[in-house]
Order: structure tokens, then C-alpha cells, then sequence
């Protein structure tokens, strides 16, 4: 058996969920690439990262991890700020669908690790209003980098980039496995092709 290291790992990952021939043999060698999508992915893993509070706000109440309305209320609130600033609002609401579920595959995650592991549950619980007060922030800032990158994604070069970027982000926050595929997860839909 191989013994991956954690950046061809992700590298591996983006290339199979991404569909991405040959990617893994694409990883750049120094950290001088820059892909034109790294806003984007760096956003989806900002994001990604309130996961983890919005788990620690729920673990242990009723609050179930899927929650509709919330989900609905956020889609049709990207949805009229694409529609605002010249975006698709079907497009935006279809990648922070894929955003959503991101979130929930952290979240559900951090649950598994919590019941088998009870000593590593949160014993406090963050103030679910404020946390997200930071997801709505960094929501309208990934609906602005969406529709900046617009051009870039309907390329055929769409994908390596973002897969790029996945490396990109991977090197300058280093996610755990858990956020690494939920990453890879919450950027599916973000080429157009």
C-alpha cells in the first residue's frame, strides 16, 4: 500500500470527486501557482469552518443537523443577491446547495466523533444567532467571488483550476480529512462544464 502524504491525498481527492483526468500528476511543485479560483475555495473552506460551531451550538439539544427553512432562507437569500449583482440566482442557489450539504457532512462527522469519543464533545455552546451572522458575511462574499470568477468557470480549464485551489487552500489552512473532503464536496458544482 502506498503511504499518501496529506497534499496528494487532497490532490487525489479533488481529481475523483472533481473528474479530473491526470490532476494528480498536475500538483504544482512550488507554491507560485496561483489559481484564479482560490477565492472561491478559500471562501468554501471559511465557510466550512463554522461547521464546527454550528455542531458544537446543536450537539446535545434538539437542533437537528438538516434544518429546511434555514436552508431554504439562505438559498433564496443568495439567490436575490446573485439576482442583484448580474448573476444566475439557479447557479448560485445550485452551488450553495452544494455548500449546505458541505456543512452537514462536517457537522455530521463531528457528531460520529463526539458519540464514540465523549471527552471531545464541546462543553460550551457558541451563540448560534452570531455564528451565523458569520456565515451570512461570508456567504455574500463567496455570491460576490462567484460572480467575479464567472469567466473562469465556464472554461474547459474550470476544473484543473479549482482542483488548484483545492491544493492551494489545502497548503495555507491544513484541514483535517473530515474538512479536506467536505471542501472537495461544497466545490462540485462550481465549473459549468
Amino acid at each position: 500500500m502506498h503511504n499518501l502524504t496529506p497534499l496528494r491525498t487532497t490532490v487525489l481527492a479533488a481529481a475523483a470527486v472533481l473528474a479530473i483526468p491526470g490532476t494528480a500528476a498536475a500538483a504544482p511543485a512550488s507554491p507560485t501557482p496561483v489559481s484564479p479560483l482560490r477565492p472561491v475555495a478559500s471562501l468554501a473552506a471559511e465557510r466550512l469552518a463554522t461547521a464546527d460551531l454550528v455542531a458544537a451550538a446543536k450537539w446535545g439539544t434538539d437542533s437537528p443537523i438538516d434544518d429546511p427553512a434555514r436552508e431554504q432562507q439562505v438559498l433564496d437569500n443568495v439567490a436575490a443577491q446573485a439576482r442583484q449583482i448580474g448573476a444566475d440566482p439557479d447557479e448560485v442557489r445550485r452551488i450553495f446547495r452544494d455548500q449546505i450539504e458541505a456543512n452537514k457532512v462536517v457537522q455530521r462527522g463531528l457528531y460520529a466523533e463526539w458519540t464514540a469519543h465523549p471527552d471531545q464533545a464541546p462543553t460550551t455552546r457558541p451563540d448560534l444567532n452570531v455564528v451565523r451572522q458569520t456565515i451570512n458575511r461570508i456567504n455574500t462574499d463567496l455570491v460576490q467571488s462567484l460572480a467575479d470568477t464567472t469567466p473562469q468557470r465556464t472554461t474547459p480549464a474550470c476544473r484543473p483550476e479549482l482542483a488548484l485551489a483545492v491544493v492551494e487552500v489545502h497548503h495555507e489552512k491544513h484541514p483535517d480529512l473530515l474538512h479536506t473532503g467536505a471542501l472537495v464536496r461544497s466545490l462540485i458544482s462550481v465549473c459549468r462544464n
